[in-house]
């Protein structure tokens, strides 16, 4: 639909009502749809309870991550690695996939949402942008369709890479920006330059992977 349609149609409210009343399962439309406009006057408690609140169908998905990317994911993690976080764990479909791959990696998961009770990882609830670990903690960090949602997206980075020892993953959307999108996103990133110049860790890779930037950085 973003691609097919013209702007003036595409970014309709009176279009988009119905993808919302869907999306949303009929309830708090107005403020979903307004939430590009509200979000940078919430507070961090605002924030947190949207999130912790949000109904929506795309929560029925396993994962935002493609195949192709959870597959490169895994081979890109190094076989040395002792301990993993990822941030923005979500239900922790990605710790799942890699404590299959990788039994032997201690794993922790980090979210906004209030409770995670997986046994195959640790769980810590906070936020992104002051991350409550030390420098260098982990020695690969994985943070997968999230910065797509964050307000301080620089400080967000700044604190992925603050605790990562070795590799940075970082997954966002190949999207161009519209007011309204099914996905409360606030950053968008159509050309992966923007996302190298935000993150800016000298030596990394950066490839378009079916509707994702995959971006891998090492920092040792």
């Amino acid at each position: 639909m973003d691609e097919c349609l013209p702007p003036f149609i595409r970014d309709n409210s009176i279009f988009m009502f119905p993808f919302f009343y869907f999306a949303y399962r009929g309830k708090k439309i107005k403020e979903v749809m307004d939430f590009k406009k509200n979000v940078y006057s919430f507070s961090e408690k605002d924030y947190d309870i949207f999130y912790n609140n949000l109904d929506t169908i795309s929560r029925n998905r396993a994962t935002d991550l493609n195949q192709a990317s959870l597959s490169l994911i895994l081979k890109t993690i190094p076989a040395d690695t002792e301990k993993l976080i990822d941030i923005g764990s979500g239900n922790g479909y990605l710790l799942k996939q890699i404590k299959k791959a990788y039994p032997k990696i201690g794993l922790s998961g980090f979210d906004i949402k209030d409770t995670d009770t997986a046994t195959e990882y640790s769980y810590i609830k906070g936020n992104i942008e002051a991350l409550p670990f030390e420098d260098k903690s982990f020695d690969v960090v994985t943070c997968s369709h999230v910065l797509e949602h964050i307000i301080d997206v620089d400080k967000a980075i700044s604190e992925l890479k603050r605790i990562t020892k070795k590799t940075l993953i970082i997954a966002v959307p190949c999207q161009r920006y519209y007011y309204y999108t099914l996905d409360e996103h606030v950053n968008f990133y159509p050309f992966k330059e923007k996302l190298i110049h935000t993150i800016n860790i000298e030596r990394y890779d950066c490839k378009k992977i079916h509707g994702d930037w995959l971006y891998i950085g090492t920092l040792s």
